[in-house]
């Protein structure tokens, strides 16, 4: 037996070991079942590379806790706390709202799947696109006199980053705590140097999962993708944006670049401070159980919301189960706007089914988007759902990257969290839940002005189009549970 004949013999039993692997391994792990065809059909298609794609992006570490949360004060306080609300929830003021009432399994929901605690003393403000959500964060840590903590997927070190640099240096100076979390994926363009600056000027900052041999293979697929900002305890951020300049000025493709993003005062701050304080753990050992990190905090609005995280260390897929759970309760209206648009099997059926049962739904999905892949994934959707009678308009002016849902005229759902699988499966994420009339007014008047820039698909049009448009969306459908 030639050499040759030798290494064709091992190729061919590292092919059928690692397809029976993946197959057995997913199986045993009870996922989805798509999951599991599309990843035999990739070790099928490409059996070396589809073993090593498996690898790096094909295991499910959920039930592994990569961030163990059990035993740190502040996850425990608010776990207690929430479990005390769901025993006494029908006593709260908040039901004599007869809207609040109709929506009391989703905020039970929310405490039992997250301990997402509800608080009704806050002030919320939309901010609606990057420049006066810059302003805003730069006019917040400006005045911080004990600590500033932010936390994103992407922070670059352009214009727009470094003019937030500047200030946190500079408060850094003056005695302020300001601790960073970066994701490792996600600014990955951030090279030591960079840390080891932000380390000499007194900024404490650490990367999320970093991604190194050996052990890249157990963090790459599950990243950090929320945006947090908490100042003194007083004031945070939550939302679609992350720290560059796209977010601000748009990009060469993009001369606009539409996104929402929420600046928080209240209770609710203690909630994102807890989310963050939990990440921070993780990072760098340090718990922050001081009170100056949880204020005492006079009343500042009547706004009721629930802060919701979802990540590979919790139980449930939170923020995937709130957002079916909404759609489903729906009684009179679903608006929904999201730049990448592949949801789960249970969500897609709970649009499907809101539309057929009368619900208005309206959906705004960007005409052009930074990825191609996702943009053909998301538009394999539209078919079936316009045939259920969802309405559908293609986002015109730029690129529209805003992750938002109003429910009914009452709840409204804003933050990180996009409408795909990466989102309510994999990734670390951070949506606000609102039960207020004006905060849904606000942002149903920022989604007909959206959709004022948009054009509608029609579906005989969407019908009649190229085969070849049609096969490629069908293609992206197929590999897009593996992004």
């Amino acid at each position: 037996m030639d050499f040759w004949n030798i290494i064709k013999q091992i190729i061919i039993i590292i092919y059928f070991v690692s397809i029976i692997y993946v197959a057995v391994s997913t199986v045993m792990e009870n996922r989805n079942p798509v999951k599991t065809i599309s990843w035999v059909l990739v070790l099928v298609l490409l059996p070396i590379v589809g073993f090593i794609c498996y690898m790096f992006f094909g295991q499910n570490l959920r039930k592994e806790k990569i961030i163990a949360r059990k035993g740190l004060k502040n996850h425990d306080l608010f776990y207690s706390i929430a479990h005390e609300q769901v025993s006494h929830l029908s006593e709260t003021d908040m039901l004599l709202n007869s809207k609040f009432e109709e929506k009391r399994r989703l905020v039970t929901l929310l405490l039992n799947n997250s301990n997402a605690v509800v608080s009704a003393n806050n002030s919320v403000d939309v901010l609606q696109n990057g420049r006066c959500t810059f302003d805003a964060i730069i006019a917040a840590i400006e005045v911080a006199k004990v600590y500033i903590h932010l936390q994103y997927y992407i922070f670059a070190d352009d214009a727009t980053g470094r003019s937030i640099l500047n200030i946190l240096k500079r408060k850094a100076t003056e005695g302020v705590e300001v601790r960073m979390i970066v994701d490792d994926v996600g600014s990955w363009e951030l090279k030591r140097p960079f840390f080891r600056e932000m380390w000499n000027a007194g900024i404490q900052i650490y990367s999320f999962l970093p991604v190194h041999f050996p052990k890249l293979t157990s963090k790459i697929n599950y990243r950090n993708h929320r945006k947090i900002v908490v100042v003194d305890g007083i004031t945070g951020f939550l939302g679609g944006l992350n720290i560059a300049d796209r977010y601000a000025r748009g990009t060469k493709q993009f001369s606009t670049w539409r996104d929402t993003h929420l600046r928080v005062k209240g209770d609710a701050v203690n909630s994102l401070q807890t989310i963050f304080s939990i990440d921070w753990y993780f990072v760098s050992r340090e718990e922050l159980n001081d009170k100056k990190y949880f204020p005492h905090k006079k009343a500042s609005g009547s706004r009721v919301m629930q802060i919701v995280p979802s990540g590979p260390d919790s139980d449930w897929a939170a923020i995937m189960m709130g957002i079916f759970h909404a759609i489903s309760c729906a009684k009179r209206s679903v608006l929904i706007a999201s730049p990448y648009f592949m949801p789960t099997e249970a969500v897609l059926l709970a649009i499907k089914t809101a539309a057929l049962s009368g619900i208005d739904v309206k959906t705004i999905l960007p005409q052009r988007s930074d990825s191609s892949l996702t943009l053909l994934s998301s538009r394999s959707y539209l078919r079936e759902l316009m045939e259920a009678g969802v309405q559908f308009y293609f986002y015109q002016k730029g690129f529209i990257h805003c992750k938002t849902l109003v429910i009914d005229d009452f709840v409204s759902i804003v933050g990180s969290a996009n409408m795909d699988f990466r989102s309510f499966e994999q990734n670390y994420e951070i949506t606000a839940f609102i039960y207020d009339e004006k905060i849904a007014a606000e942002l149903t008047a920022t989604f007909y002005d959206d959709l004022s820039h948009c054009a509608p698909v029609l579906l005989d049009d969407w019908n009649n189009r190229p085969l070849k448009e049609k096969a490629k969306e069908s293609f992206a459908r197929v590999v897009s549970p593996l992004m």
